[in-house]
């Protein structure tokens, strides 16, 4: 079955094979583990042609800890690290055999949202477009992919998603494939959760006053009393913005520019039968998966940076293979 990443299967069981290149496992991207990590990774301002080193964007300031905004001329340029703080990865029942890593979302492979949208003459949907890549980015650094994954398939629909609405791409790019939902709680219903890459701010499920949605197209969006228009988040397809009422140029299937995740190599492959039971943060930069099969209870237990990844793959009887792997340059 094969994944997307903006970086950028049926494969083995982990398990049943002895001498496994590291793809026929999974994939590792640098790890830095706490966002707090991040204030040491971001470029400074000067790594931008004209830019101002304030600048903001609704909905960004409550994570103002781990997210950085800089207007540069047309353009809000927005840096992360692409980890949320919320948990990741619990509930997957259709696992790529992908882990949560660190991204260098920061200097020139920052995330550009344009400052003034406009409204296109020829609108695009994304149900035959942008099925690779991001097509929104949340208040809190991470990207949104379409909700139809690169097969066009429903991701949430197939099993692909965790409880927050995401999961891992080629890259081991964290990211969403359906609205970020409880963000709002975070964010609070006056600001945006997310920003699609036309510029339009993506709202939570009622209006700004509190008034129930209603009037929404075929983007899931609309235009307000003041004729702004603007997304909303929804609980059924397309869950976020199901298109482009604004201008964006699609390449290769993804909109154009977007950054680029960095891999470590050949992607993972789909685990049959497995399901994503437990994640967490064990240590510095450190944090173990797990994931049931076969009546049995998997880990694997991983420690990365931008550069170098170690990961112990553990089975039910506690047998360890160890491998190290090398991201390679973007």
């Amino acid at each position: 079955m094969p994944h997307e990443s903006s970086s950028t299967g049926h494969g083995h069981d982990i398990h049943h094979l002895p001498e496994l290149d590291r793809r026929s496992l999974l994939v590792g991207a640098g790890v830095a583990g706490s966002l707090g990590l991040l204030s040491m990774l971001l470029k400074p301002a000067t790594a931008f042609a004209v830019s101002s080193p304030t600048a903001s964007l609704p909905g960004f300031a409550a994570f103002a800890s781990s997210v950085k905004v800089i207007r540069s001329g047309k353009y809000y340029l927005v840096e992360s690290s692409g980890m949320p703080a919320h948990n990741m990865m619990i509930g997957i029942k259709s696992w790529q055999q992908q882990v949560p890593t660190i991204k260098d979302y920061t200097g020139f492979n920052a995330w550009s949202i344009p400052a003034t949208p406009v409204i296109s003459k020829a609108p695009m949907s994304a149900k035959n477009h942008f099925l690779r890549g991001a097509i929104a980015l949340a208040v809190n650094g991470v990207p949104i992919f379409n909700a139809l994954n690169n097969r066009g398939d429903d991701a949430y629909l197939a099993g692909e998603l965790d409880d927050w609405g995401g999961h891992c791409g080629k890259a081991d790019d964290y990211h969403y494939h359906v609205a970020p939902l409880h963000l709002q709680s975070i964010v609070g219903r006056t600001a945006p959760i997310a920003y699609a890459l036309d510029g339009f701010p993506i709202y939570g499920t009622t209006e700004t006053d509190g008034a129930k949605v209603v009037g929404l197209d075929e983007f899931n969006g609309h235009f307000d009393t003041k004729k702004k228009y603007h997304y909303h988040g929804t609980a059924t397809y397309p869950y976020i913005n199901g298109g482009f009422k604004g201008v964006v140029t699609e390449t290769d299937g993804q909109v154009s520019p977007q950054p680029s995740a960095g891999a470590y190599g050949p992607p993972g492959e789909p685990l049959r039968g497995a399901t994503v039971t437990g994640f967490q943060k064990v240590g510095d930069n450190h944090y173990d998966l797990a994931y049931s099969l076969d009546g049995g209870t998997y880990h694997v237990n991983y420690t990365a940076t931008l550069d170098r990844m170690s990961v112990d793959f553990i089975d039910p009887q506690g047998n360890v293979r160890s491998e190290v792997y090398q991201r390679k340059a973007r």
